[in-house]
C-alpha cells in the first residue's frame, strides 16, 4: 500500500486527514510523523505538522498442518521411538551450541527505505532558496486574485536576509482579502505557506503576505497608539494592559515601545487572551 503525506496545523489534524484519505481507522493504519510545528516568540506556532500514513499490511494466517500430507507425516513421526529419532541425527542440541535459526535476522531493505526517503527530502529542502519558495507563493496569489476577478499584482519584497513579503497591490476591492482586523489576511498567509510547503517540504515561516499595504498601515497605527498609552503610563505611574492581540500586532507594540523612554513592555496571558502590558520602567 502506498504512503500518503498530509500537512496541517497540528499533528492530530494531520493524522485525521491522512486517515480520511485512506478510509480506515487509526488501528488499521501506520502513521509516521515527519515534522512537528514549533512554538516561537510570543507563542506563535512556526511551521506545520507533516505526517505520512498507509493502510497497515495484513498479516497472513499460518498454514494448518491438518492436511493430507501433514497428517501422514505426523502419524509417521508418532510411530517412531525416541531412539529411532536420535539415530537419525534428530537429538537435542548440546547446551551452548547455536541453532541455525538463532542467527540475527538481517534488516529488511524496506525498513530502511522510509529513512532514506526522509533524508533525501531534507536534503532537497535544505537546497531550496527563499526566492524559489517566494516564487511559488507569488504564482498561487496571482492565480487567486485572477479567479476572484480582482485587478491586482503580486510583488516579492525582501524584508530581511531570511524574510520576504508577498505584497498584493491594486485597485479598490482588495479589502475582501484583509477582513476585520486582518483575520482574512492571516488565513491567506497560512494558506499560501501551505501551498509552498506542498511543493517544498521546508520551513515557510519566512514568507509574509500583505494586501494593499495593510501590515504597513497597521504597524504605523499601532506605533501611534503605543506612544499615546506610554504617555499616560509615564504620567500616572501605573501600568496599562492592552486588549488581546495577534502575535504580529504584539510585536509591533513591543518594537514601538523600544524607542520610548520611561516605559517597558511584556506579554501576559495565554492563547487568545495573550496581550501586551505597558508599565513604567524601574
Amino acid at each position: 500500500m502506498e504512503w500518503v503525506e498530509v500537512t496541517a496545523k497540528s499533528l492530530d489534524e494531520a493524522s485525521e486527514r491522512a486517515l480520511s484519505q485512506l478510509g480506515v481507522s487509526e488501528k488499521d493504519a501506520e502513521i509516521q510523523v515527519l515534522e512537528e510545528p514549533k512554538t516561537g516568540m510570543f507563542g506563535r506556532v512556526k511551521g506545520e505538522a507533516r505526517v505520512r500514513a498507509r493502510v497497515a499490511p495484513a498479516i497472513p494466517r499460518p498454514k494448518r498442518g491438518g492436511g493430507r500430507n501433514g497428517g501422514r507425516n505426523r502419524n509417521r513421526n508418532e510411530g517412531r521411538s525416541e531412539s529411532d529419532r536420535g539415530g537419525r541425527g534428530e537429538s537435542t542440541p548440546k547446551q551452548g551450541t547455536k541453532k541455525k535459526n538463532d542467527r540475527p535476522a538481517k534488516p529488511k531493505v524496506e525498513d530502511a527505505a522510509p529513512q532514506r526517503r526522509n533524508e533525501k527530502e531534507q536534503d532537497m529542502a535544505d537546497g531550496v532558496t527563499l526566492e524559489e519558495q517566494a516564487a511559488v507563493g507569488k504564482e498561487f496569489l496571482e492565480g487567486l486574485v485572477s479567479v476572484m476577478g480582482l485587478d491586482a499584482a503580486v510583488e516579492i519584497r525582501p524584508l530581511e536576509e531570511d524574510l520576504v513579503e508577498l505584497a498584493v497591490d491594486g485597485a479598490e476591492g482588495l479589502g475582501v482579502l484583509v477582513g476585520p482586523r486582518g483575520t482574512t489576511l492571516a488565513a491567506l498567509q497560512d494558506v499560501t505557506r501551505t501551498v509552498v510547503q506542498g511543493r517544498f517540504p521546508s520551513k515557510t515561516d519566512r514568507i509574509l503576505v500583505d494586501v494593499a499595504r495593510y501590515r504597513e498601515r497597521r504597524v504605523a497605527a499601532l506605533g501611534r497608539f503605543t506612544a499615546q498609552i506610554a504617555e499616560e503610563v509615564v504620567a500616572s505611574g501605573e501600568a496599562q494592559a492592552l486588549e488581546p492581540m495577534s502575535p504580529a500586532d504584539r510585536k509591533a507594540v513591543h518594537d514601538a515601545a523600544k524607542d520610548i523612554a520611561g516605559i517597558e513592555t511584556r506579554s501576559d496571558g495565554e492563547g487568545p487572551s495573550r496581550h501586551v502590558v505597558i508599565a513604567p520602567s524601574n
